[in-house]
């Protein structure tokens, strides 16, 4: 059932909370590439991810005897994951305000995002939003990745529903050029090689 963890993760846990190394080491193995990709994700460079990664375990470590055994825990250390990607973002961006902004604009479907994972693979896909401006990136994780509602991403990073909703559609539209313009070049090329 959902929400039990098995009596082996309860030993990791505790010895955890108990700061034994070896248990220590156990959680950190088996979270580790899958809470850096989490963290690269919202990053700009590695550099930046390794921080936010480093920052997030040390969080984990410092808060293990805070988590309930409800509900995930790889789900738990993802959101201080990203919780630190927040904080790391609030510190060292100014997110303007100024710009137009739609109040009502349509809520962007996942079966949006749904679609584009069928055509590219991830890899490639990280490749794009790691491209996006860095307020644009923030807002498509967190909705288009971690599914959080606008007035939550709002909250949690300071702005308006509507900004929220406007750097989503900007960073949506930078997604749907950098898609085209990959699919335009993969259709020229293999046009070019049918004519040789």
């Amino acid at each position: 059932m959902e929400g039990l963890i098995e009596e082996k993760d309860h030993d990791l846990i505790r010895g955890c909370v108990n700061w034994d190394r070896n248990a220590q080491n156990a959680l950190y193995n088996r979270y580790a590439a899958t809470m850096f990709a989490v963290c690269f994700r919202y990053s700009r460079t590695r550099e930046d991810a390794e921080d936010t990664f480093s920052e997030g375990f040390m969080k984990v470590f410092d808060n293990i005897q805070k988590y309930k055994f409800t509900g995930s825990l790889e789900g738990w250390i993802r959101r201080i994951m990203v919780n630190c990607a927040i904080d790391k973002f609030r510190k060292n961006s100014i997110i303007m305000d100024d710009y137009a902004i739609v109040e009502n604009q349509p809520e962007v479907k996942n079966a949006y995002y749904d679609s584009i994972h069928n055509q590219y693979n991830a890899e490639e896909l990280i490749q794009l939003v790691q491209k996006l401006p860095p307020a644009y990136k923030m807002v498509f994780n967190l909705y288009a990745i971690e599914g959080y509602k606008h007035k939550e991403i709002a909250d949690l990073l300071g702005i308006s529903e509507g900004t929220s909703k406007s750097n989503l559609s900007d960073a949506r539209a930078f997604l749907q050029k950098a898609l085209a313009k990959k699919s335009n070049n993969m259709d020229h090329s293999l046009s070019n090689n049918g004519r040789k």
